[in-house]
């Protein structure tokens, strides 16, 4: 892969998934984190959080939800998540793309952000923020001031 493509980018880790109750609306939120301490939130479906929380918290589901099902075809198909990138935001909607390889070819594809970290997560594949949006993460932090943060896995 062309290395130039990672050029502006952050590498990032995921903190944790919440339920943040804002305006008495409980919605799911994934928190990214750099390695300055910067934070990114962004606003997940409650499914997406159950299957990120339960690679966080070590939890393995009596059935195979969608994104182990994913891995597990990709697996037997020898094809491998190279990484995510997150790098755009346009009207408060996040954008982000899943690498994978098969064979020598590195291939792109359009993805939900929760379904890319949620697939990364599984394999142990960096999740890569670009920078303009990272640092655009201040105004999204400051909407959950206030708001009541609830971890959903104790």
């Amino acid at each position: 892969m062309d290395i130039d493509i990672y050029e502006d980018f952050e590498e990032i880790r995921v903190k944790d998934v919440y339920i943040v109750d804002v305006f008495t609306d409980p919605t799911p939120v994934v928190l990214l984190e750099d390695t300055q301490g910067n934070m990114l939130p962004i606003y997940i479906g409650h499914l997406e959080a159950l299957s990120i929380g339960n690679v966080i918290k070590n939890i393995s589901p009596p059935r195979p939800m969608a994104h182990d099902l994913m891995v597990n075809i990709f697996d037997r198909l020898d094809i491998k998540i190279e990484g995510v990138l997150i790098d755009e935001k346009v009207d408060k909607i996040y954008y982000a793309r899943l690498l994978i390889r098969k064979d020598n070819s590195v291939m792109q594809f359009d993805a939900r952000p929760s379904d890319c970290i949620a697939l990364a997560l599984r394999v142990g594949a960096s999740i890569k923020v670009r920078k303009k949006v990272l640092e655009g993460s201040e105004v999204e932090m400051s909407r959950l001031e206030g708001a009541r943060v609830i971890n959903i896995f104790g």
